[in-house]
């Protein structure tokens, strides 16, 4: 097992994963902007060194320096948390070259599947069911339309680099394409520096149902069953539950093992996401894998008992899986909100600023609260807005839901605004209460009347 793991990242998921290193008996070392000196995560590290600047560019996402911290700190492995570097595949082989574990899949296998287009060519090979699209990456208007034409409008443009909802355009006509694949590209070369985009068939009022799998060099590959993610607002997850009301058995079972079977197509190690659309019919379909821990692990590790963030230590470290597929259990049901720093009133703008007072949600069985700030504290403007995750868990979905709803009363955050609000009026929707939503919920039911 490693000595001493870097984290690089902030917020929660620095912390999330410096604990799990502490109770491990791991040594961690915490990389910070300037804009976050006083973060929660460079204070729970037993050592913390500066790498920039407030702007990501130049700090979290700089990689020469996030390297220099590493070799000067003289650890083993580095963990990436999700976002910044945690799907980039030139830091992960630099790790490599510099002798330090990347805690995550094998620089290849990022590259095959972090480029969407190429994801879904892989997937066809392995036999998993794939949204209807282009065969591979669109250069002009004019190529866009004619493949829209073959698909049948409406159709998503979509960057074949992409993730966190950028570089995504929905077309409903072939006069509304130029304006939407251009703006899709131009977002896209921003946010990834790689501007290809490739089409998909617009599967419209879907749910977002993705499968948590787990593989090690040994070939061995599980999964811990499904998360609902359908609640967004412009490809953005709100609020995620696990197991999704969705399904019934003899679904859950099948896109589990396309899940798995997807991962085994491509050997992969480490922990990681399929993603799948699910249609009204009973269909589903591969979106893309994200090849990285997600944001919304908590609830899976609720209702498996199954801890993500050692699993992949022990992966890295060159460890067999833990747990076999015969002894993973889904047990109740669990709910993780996102409580975000934004003003949902005023279009979910985010609102940075000083926290005069908090208390966070405590006590009780199935309550976990997920976060990196404290009274005091200065939110910075540099970053995602998220500044904690309430995660609850009951014997059912009802009693998931009740805990919830008392966790969220219980929240009090003083001097800046947050969303807690919007999260209650969604757990009081009926719709939501009778598991009855999908993708355009959100859009359709709250936010244009909200």
């Amino acid at each position: 097992m490693f000595h001493k793991v870097l984290i690089a990242n902030r917020g929660e998921i620095a912390v999330r994963v410096i604990r799990a290193c502490r109770e491990m008996g791991i040594a961690t070392a915490a990389v910070y902007s300037k804009a976050d000196r006083e973060a929660l995560h460079t204070q729970l590290a037993d050592e913390a060194v500066c790498i920039g600047p407030a702007r990501a560019a130049l700090s979290y996402n700089n990689m020469q320096n996030i390297i220099s911290a590493a070799v000067k700190m003289k650890v083993n492995a580095i963990h990436p948390g999700f976002g910044f570097l945690s799907e980039n595949s030139t830091f992960a082989s630099m790790c490599e070259e510099c002798n330090i574990k990347f805690i995550g899949p094998r620089p290849e296998t990022i590259d095959a599947l972090g480029n969407k287009a190429n994801a879904r060519a892989a997937m066809i090979a392995a036999g998993v069911p794939v949204i209807p699209g282009s065969d591979g990456v669109i250069n002009t208007p004019e190529e866009a339309c004619a493949e829209a034409e073959r698909l049948g409008y409406p159709v998503m443009v979509k960057a074949s680099a992409g993730g966190g909802g950028k570089g995504i355009r929905i077309v409903r006509s072939r006069e509304e394409m130029e304006k939407a694949f251009l703006s899709a590209k131009s977002e896209t070369k921003a946010a990834f520096n790689d501007d290809a985009l490739y089409m998909e068939k617009l599967i419209e009022h879907a749910r977002h149902i993705e499968v948590q799998i787990l593989g090690d060099r040994y070939g061995n590959v599980v999964h811990l069953g499904e998360r609902d993610c359908s609640l967004q607002r412009k490809n953005q997850k709100v609020l995620e539950e696990s197991p999704s009301p969705a399904l019934d058995a003899q679904t859950r079972e099948a896109m589990c093992a396309a899940a798995v079977r997807a991962a085994k197509a491509v050997h992969y190690e480490s922990a990681g996401t399929i993603e799948f659309l699910y249609d009204r019919s009973g269909r589903f379909y591969f979106m893309e894998m994200n090849t990285r821990i997600q944001v919304e692990h908590p609830v899976t590790e609720m209702v498996t008992g199954v801890d993500i963030v050692k699993e992949q230590l022990r992966i890295a470290a060159g460890e067999p899986l833990s747990c076999t597929q015969d002894a993973i259990r889904l047990n109740g049901h669990a709910i993780e909100c996102r409580i975000n720093a934004e003003r949902p009133e005023a279009g979910f703008i985010p609102c940075p600023g000083r926290i005069d007072y908090l208390l966070m949600p405590g006590g009780g069985l199935g309550l976990r609260v997920d976060s990196a700030v404290y009274a005091g504290y200065e939110i910075p403007p540099f970053y995602d807005s998220m500044i904690a995750k309430v995660i609850t868990h009951g014997e059912n979905r009802q009693e998931a839901i009740a805990k919830m709803k008392r966790a969220l009363h219980e929240f009090v955050i003083e001097g800046i605004d947050t969303n807690l609000d919007f999260q209650e009026t969604i757990l009081n929707h009926p719709q939501y209460a009778a598991g009855e939503f999908d993708t355009s919920f959100l859009e359709r039911e709250l936010i244009r009347t909200n």
